[in-house]
């Protein structure tokens, strides 16, 4: 089904506001509350997510909350595509939502994380390994050599475009893309105000240069 139907309306506004609000859950936030009673925002770069997760509760906390996370992007687009039978533009426009939810989410007053293992898991949801898999190795590589990390994350999105374009036939899906990226790039783009630079031996490639907006 696509928005064109109007019998799509509905089922789309349902798949849409799931999307944004389960993205919006802050997992790390409250996981990090009830394992350590602490805040994970408390350390590092003040970022409500598993990088923090890792940085305050090591392994095993960093695990969980990644998980929880990617699930957030994975969820929705199967609830909306095999419960709700969308398709084309609406299922692109869910598909982008958890990284909105994430991002700016109602539960932290419209503030948020860097929505990175949101992203992974949409594009877990809509191409189960493809895309996912040249975005981890894009991420790899480009946290190696480039600083900040913003722009090793605009290398990385560069990449999963061209996986767009070369291996997923439905071009809707680019939308999801588009919206993601620009997203995204809004949440690091203190970052993104520096010049790119090659990356100092020993350098530490999960620091952040400010905290999220």
């Amino acid at each position: 089904m696509d928005l064109a139907t109007s019998s799509t309306w509905a089922p789309t506004a349902f798949a849409a506001l799931v999307a944004f609000l389960g993205g919006a859950l802050p997992f790390a936030l409250w996981v990090g509350r009830l394992w350590l009673r602490r805040d994970v925002r408390e350390v590092g770069d003040g970022n409500p997510g598993a990088t923090n997760a890792f940085r305050t509760g090591g392994p095993a906390l960093g695990v969980a909350v990644l998980m929880l996370d990617v699930t957030k992007g994975v969820l929705p687009i199967v609830l909306a595509r095999d419960a709700l039978g969308l398709s084309g533009v609406s299922l692109a426009l869910v598909a982008a939502l958890p990284v909105a939810g994430a991002a700016f989410s109602p539960f932290l007053g419209f503030r948020g994380g860097k929505a990175l293992a949101v992203l992974l898991g949409s594009w877990i949801g809509l191409t189960l390994w493809t895309i996912p898999l040249v975005g981890l190795t894009a991420i790899v590589i480009a946290t190696r050599y480039v600083e900040p990390d913003g722009w090793a994350v605009v290398v990385t999105l560069v990449a999963m475009l061209l996986g767009v374009l070369m291996w997923v036939p439905e071009r809707a899906v680019l939308l999801t893309l588009l919206a993601q990226a620009g997203i995204i790039l809004w949440k690091h783009r203190v970052q993104l105000a520096e010049t790119p630079r090659r990356r100092r031996r020993g350098a530490h490639p999960a620091r952040a240069a400010g905290p999220p907006a």
